[in-house]
């Protein structure tokens, strides 16, 4: 907490101004909102953060009392902007003691001024995209919502339950960290699918096969193959939605290596970073030479990934590989983790790669063998992709994503053997 006796009185100058910018950024937006603009803008909000600044400056146990006496007149103003303008909205109060406490943030510490910068930030990206967040609560029917509801409580009460060390009753198995990985994958995939709800069907084409690859790139293969036989004229451009969701896969291992390992990452960021930017360039290829230059409605459907059955089938298949890759490093060395890193692919990348980061970062294999597994892990389910469009979609689609996806393939292999 800043000492403003002992600290020199240009840094405590400087968090006050941080304050009053962030309640001037805040107040700016609520100015421009049309149902918070009477209640209190672009002159409030910075007075607002100033006080808090002052006050955790100056009198830091008195925050409380000042955000209750606050609280007061707010309540007073709220009670007459719904008199006077039947509007119920809570928003702009509670982003008022929000602005108050971001200000008191500023001046108690540099960790709380660099957390009240971040929070301002998302708070007023949050406030601005009103219409959009709204736009995609429209989009999610009543089914998807209790899935979603469901699939939260699980996780709610489930994780702080489960025992956090490895249990020999499951073979050396850590729970809380299996379940974990269940939550990080699809969380991930849960941001994708909330984005390609919010942007909407009516989506260009590149924009469906990036966000249907972060949710499952096999699935919209599956979907591309099926709308190509259906419209074969668009073949180029559907083999182009499945080429970039194949090769979405790769940064999206890349996320998942970050999280879990990070001293693995530079080693698996040069193979799958050159998939992915030749995959690109050729993808890019693709579809200036199609057919039809226009967007395309994809007529894919992503299913919402918060539902509890696909979460524990996935960590069930997280568990099972990761007890089998550690088996087959001790009984067959690396030959035998590729073995299990191709196998694993065919069905699922994020299993194998969570399971080479977790043990790269326990010493059980070297960082050498995990990267390469993971690479042999994603060009297994890159094929699986091409063998998806020969079975599916025409024959058109089929020689072009395997042609592309072949060569995307070579290219990982070389980089991850040579290199």
């Amino acid at each position: 907490m800043i000492d403003p006796v002992a600290d020199p009185f240009g840094l405590v100058v400087v968090r006050v101004a941080i304050a009053f910018g962030i309640g001037a950024l805040i107040g700016l937006e609520r100015e421009g909102s049309e149902s918070a603009g009477t209640f209190a803008g672009s002159r409030t909000f910075p007075l607002f953060a100033l006080l808090g600044a002052l006050v955790g400056a100056f009198f830091p146990a008195m925050l409380p009392v000042v955000l209750a006496a606050l609280a007061v007149p707010l309540t007073v103003a709220y009670a007459g902007k719904v008199w006077l303008e039947r509007d119920l909205g809570l928003t702009t109060l509670t982003a008022a003691l929000l602005v108050v406490v971001l200000g008191a943030l500023t001046t108690h510490s540099e960790r709380g001024a660099v957390i009240a910068i971040i929070v301002a930030g998302a708070v007023t990206a949050l406030l601005s995209a009103k219409g959009t967040i709204h736009g995609f609560a429209d989009r999610v029917d009543e089914r998807e919502r209790r899935a979603s509801v469901k699939f939260v409580l699980v996780v709610l009460v489930v994780l702080p339950v489960l025992p956090d060390r490895e249990l020999d009753v499951l073979f050396g198995l850590n729970p809380r960290f299996v379940w974990l990985m269940v939550v990080f994958v699809t969380g991930l995939s849960f941001l994708a699918y909330a984005l390609s709800r919010a942007v909407g069907a009516e989506r260009g084409i590149a924009l469906t096969g990036v966000l249907g690859g972060f949710v499952s790139s096999t699935a919209t293969t599956v979907s591309m193959a099926e709308r190509a036989s259906e419209a074969p004229t668009l073949s180029r451009m559907y083999a182009f939605a499945t080429v970039v969701a194949s090769i979405v896969m790769f940064p999206r291992a890349l996320v998942e290596v970050a999280v879990i390992n990070r001293a693995l990452l530079p080693h698996v960021a040069v193979p799958l970073g050159a998939m992915t930017a030749f995959g690109a360039v050729v993808a890019a290829v693709v579809y200036w030479r199609a057919t039809a230059r226009t967007g395309v409605d994809s007529g894919t459907e992503v299913e919402n990934p918060f539902r509890l059955r696909p979460a524990l089938f996935f960590g069930a298949v997280f568990a099972v590989v990761l007890l089998v890759s550690e088996l087959a490093n001790t009984r067959l060395g690396p030959s035998g983790v590729y073995a299990t890193a191709f196998v694993s692919g065919l069905a699922d990348v994020d299993a194998i790669t969570l399971t080479l980061s977790r043990l790269a970062a326990d010493g059980s294999v070297s960082t050498d063998v995990a990267a390469t597994g993971i690479v042999v892990g994603a060009i297994a389910n890159t094929l699986v992709k091409a063998g998806l469009a020969w079975l599916l979609g025409p024959r058109r689609l089929a020689i072009l994503v395997t042609a592309v996806l072949g060569a995307v393939s070579v290219v990982g292999i070389l980089f991850a053997v040579f290199v």
